[in-house]
């Protein structure tokens, strides 16, 4: 079985299982997508959801050979969210890098402050609601038990619903004060979610810092695809002997056997 996993360097890393497609071709700077809010579209009532956002995929269904659905990145805009549904092949999760918004999981609800994620397991519902006025900035991975994504809408927005003080539910923070130093020097990391968290082939969820003048050495997973996606800064990534300068906002996919 192979799987996906999600890094977030400053670095974020991600899992899922083998689909039957070939790997994604053409050069590693034509995969390498950047979050630009400006060339995203705008959606309103998302799965029934109050107010509007604004939306893009980084990543597809086609962008891994592994069950990866998507990366996509956007902007809750104020007084705004995505609505409760369901996934039941599949699982979700949202993130907020900046201000506050309420997450719900199984019609739970809490107040999270950024960068924060709360993983939706499959089987479960979820939503996400920005009570502020300001925009939030957001993140959804999905990964699946096929390349199929499936959702069932609930018809509720979670406006003015009662809040947990503490979430009932499993939560991640991406903060770079619980990152620790790792074997390679100037490489701090954290495994913020494990593959116990999660029913479908995703693996985990990592948080990376990488030091200035500092690189990681080749590593090849053999059962594993990997979504880095780029929180801060600058540098330079290389997969299969090919190197592309990287930046705050991309998404870079390596699949199973790249090094």
């Amino acid at each position: 079985m192979n799987r996906t996993a999600i890094t977030a360097a400053l670095i974020l890393s991600a899992a899922a299982m083998a689909a039957t497609g070939a790997q994604a071709q053409g050069g590693l700077a034509s995969r390498i997508t950047h979050y630009d809010v400006s060339k995203t579209a705008t959606l309103k009532a998302v799965h029934d959801g109050a107010g509007s956002m604004n939306f893009g995929p980084l990543m597809t269904d086609k962008t891994l050979s592994t069950n990866m659905i998507f990366l996509h990145r956007g902007v809750l805009h104020a007084h705004s969210g995505i609505g409760q549904h369901f996934h039941n092949h599949c699982e979700e999760m949202f993130v907020i890098f900046d201000g506050e918004a309420e997450f719900t999981i199984n019609g739970r609800t809490s107040l999270l402050k950024g960068t924060v994620g709360a993983p939706d397991r499959m089987g479960s519902s979820h939503a996400i609601y920005n009570p502020t006025d300001h925009d939030v900035e957001w993140m959804n991975i999905n990964v699946g038990t096929s390349k199929v994504y499936d959702a069932f809408n609930l018809g509720d927005d979670r406006v003015g619903v009662p809040k947990d003080k503490i979430p009932q539910f499993v939560t991640m923070k991406l903060d770079r004060a619980l990152l620790k130093q790792g074997d390679i020097p100037g490489v701090m990391r954290r495994r913020a979610l494990g593959p116990s968290v999660f029913y479908t082939p995703w693996a985990y969820v990592d948080h990376m810092l990488i030091q200035p003048g500092v690189s990681v050495p080749p590593l090849r997973l053999t059962d594993l695809s990997e979504a880095f996606y780029v929180m801060s800064g600058e540098g330079s990534v290389t997969v299969n002997g090919e190197t592309v300068a990287i930046k705050k906002g991309d998404a870079i996919p390596v699949d199973v056997n790249q090094t």
